[in-house]
């Protein structure tokens, strides 16, 4: 059937138009903007309405409102391509809830040692001299010495044998106990809401955020699972144990080749505790790049800062929580204002727990 004049003059605009929109789509994958990357700024809430759980007038939130603003301003002068907008978060006292009475990660170690029906009578002598160790130091405020790496080979040694998904379970698990200071809240439940709100605007403005803690790999792991901090596996860094193939025995991975019937196992070593100058390294190692962005709130996670803010090419900033908050939280104003003396010193930006957070754990959550 012969085409009207009307019907050419519709598809050629059809056609015309079809052919802008694939010029539009690859000039913006040669600028280096996906559709990944276009979703993420369509998604973006308002500063105001992403960290509504924030103060209006704090200056850490308006600090890094500014810079974000200021860093994803196509051609502005303080510009970060995305692939560079990389920011590091610590947990413990960042994300989490740090003590009640203790880590996360020592009280768990408690519970598999002393508590736990199924391991009290294998648990080995220094096992339980560490895990008394912590309740001595939860009771009597006690220090020792080296206690950091004690707890991390207890870790490794008292799990060992469990595949990576069995620890998960038991930590699952563990985190449906209740908090013993708080009411209204389980372990596994102690995430600062207005920091989670944080790690959603930035990722919303196409950061990539990693979570760089002291606590075992697997545990950090084991905590973010089915929980309200969204970030894949691969973006979760933290101390780190072996793992090795049950038929494996003493041989070198060199040595040995895996097979269709092995499968993986905490190999009951503890490899390394990643605190101060550690997390600079695994950042390297592990994310390749410098990030422009961190987060923490102890001298564990000084170095990470300055690594941060020191020699960067891109415009970075480094903010440390001070938990100066004696109400909501297991604070310590001793601690709190010790962080903020080195905020001043090393040019962080501190964070107020009390002052500029209209909540901690949200509604319901109150500390007993």
């Amino acid at each position: 059937m012969k085409q009207t004049e009307k019907q050419v003059k519709f598809w050629r605009g059809l056609a015309i138009a079809a052919l802008c929109l694939l010029l539009v789509v690859s000039a913006l994958y040669g600028l280096g903007v996906g559709w990944k990357s276009c979703a993420a700024r369509e998604e973006a809430k308002p500063a105001a309405e992403a960290l509504s759980l924030w103060t209006e007038n704090a200056a850490a939130r308006q600090q890094l409102v500014s810079y974000v603003e200021a860093v994803t301003r196509e051609g502005g002068p303080d510009f970060i391509p995305v692939e560079r907008r990389i920011a590091v978060f610590d947990l413990d006292g960042t994300l989490f809830c740090e003590t009640d009475p203790n880590y996360f990660d020592y009280m768990l170690l408690v519970h598999r040692v002393l508590e736990d029906p199924d391991y009290v009578d294998k648990a080995s002598d220094f096992e339980k001299e560490t895990a008394h160790k912590i309740v001595d130091q939860n009771l009597n405020g006690s220090s020792f010495t080296g206690l950091e790496l004690d707890h991390g080979q207890c870790i490794a040694s008292s799990f060992a044998g469990m595949t990576p998904e069995e620890f998960n379970a038991y930590i699952q698990d563990f985190k449906q106990l209740p908090m013993p200071s708080y009411e209204g809240m389980k372990r596994g439940e102690g995430w600062y809401r207005p920091m989670l709100q944080v790690v959603d605007y930035l990722q919303a403005n196409d950061f990539t955020v990693y979570v760089v803690s002291g606590t075992d790999r697997f545990i950090v792991r084991g905590i973010v699972d089915n929980s309200p901090l969204k970030l894949p596996m691969r973006q979760i860094i933290g101390s780190d144990e072996t793992l090795v193939a049950p038929a494996q025995g003493d041989t070198d991975g060199l040595d040995y080749v895996f097979t269709d019937a092995d499968k993986l196992v905490l190999g009951g070593e503890f490899l390394i505790k990643n605190l101060k100058m550690n997390k600079v390294t695994v950042i390297a190692q592990e994310i390749g790049v410098q990030p422009v962005l961190s987060f923490g709130n102890s001298t564990g996670d000084a170095s990470m800062a300055e690594y941060v803010t020191t020699n960067n090419p891109y415009k970075s900033l480094a903010f440390m929580l001070c938990c100066d908050d004696l109400e909501r939280e297991n604070g310590s104003q001793k601690k709190a204002d010790k962080m903020y003396e080195l905020c001043e010193q090393f040019d962080w930006v501190p964070i107020s727990m009390k002052n500029d957070w209209t909540t901690i754990y949200g509604a319901g959550v109150t500390k007993k």
